[in-house]
């Protein structure tokens, strides 16, 4: 695959060539969402002991050098300016509403968006979509296939805070071409999209 451009934005995967540029977005931000580092949908089981004695930033560093984090990275020039973590059901096994969405399983997903994240300084701009878009081309780079994500099912008219939409929204997801399946706890829902595999 080529250089991937979406919206005149370069996308490049999370690996260790990309690592020092995906920790400078989120030590910009305290670590994103409370110091979360993007790990909480790593954790099932949680391996409390290690996470604790590692830290969450040094646990995510080691899941991205085995491979086990992957995540779609929007570069400004060569800053990473927001991203779109991704992955396999077992690469991601802790949802919010977990064993909800598991009663609700007819067909299991190759593979998830769990997290957005957007710098302050580009939010209202369209990246979380540019960062969702730039997952979809690495997915059907790996072979394509059922794709869920969980996105904040909001009200007609409702507006919150971008700092707390981790996953985005309905309406945002619905014009990227998902459709709605069903709800998923409080105000959140199951959307789901086919990538097929992208052709050399």
């Amino acid at each position: 695959m080529g250089t991937l451009t979406v919206n005149g934005y370069r996308i490049e995967p999370l690996t260790m060539r990309t690592w020092d540029a995906f920790a400078d977005l989120a030590e910009r931000h305290n670590g994103v969402w409370g110091g979360c580092w993007c790990t909480y949908f790593h954790l099932h089981p949680d391996p409390k002991e290690e996470r604790r004695a590692l830290g969450h930033r040094e646990f995510k560093r080691r899941l991205v050098e085995a491979s086990r984090a992957h995540a779609a990275l929007v570069f400004d020039d060569d800053v990473a300016v927001a991203w779109a973590q991704f992955g396999t059901v077992p690469e991601l096994p802790n949802i919010h509403h977990r064993k909800e969405w598991e009663q609700g399983v007819v067909r299991m997903p190759d593979y998830r968006i769990t997290c957005l994240f957007v710098d302050r300084g580009y939010r209202r701009a369209g990246l979380a979509a540019v960062a969702v878009r730039g997952a979809l081309a690495l997915i059907a780079a790996a072979g394509g296939g059922l794709v869920e994500a969980y996105p904040h099912d909001l009200p007609e008219g409702k507006k919150t805070s971008a700092s707390f939409l981790y996953n985005a929204t309905r309406t945002m997801y619905e014009r990227l071409g998902f459709s709605y399946e069903r709800s998923k706890g409080k105000g959140n829902c199951v959307m789901s999209t086919v990538v097929p595999a992208a052709t050399s």
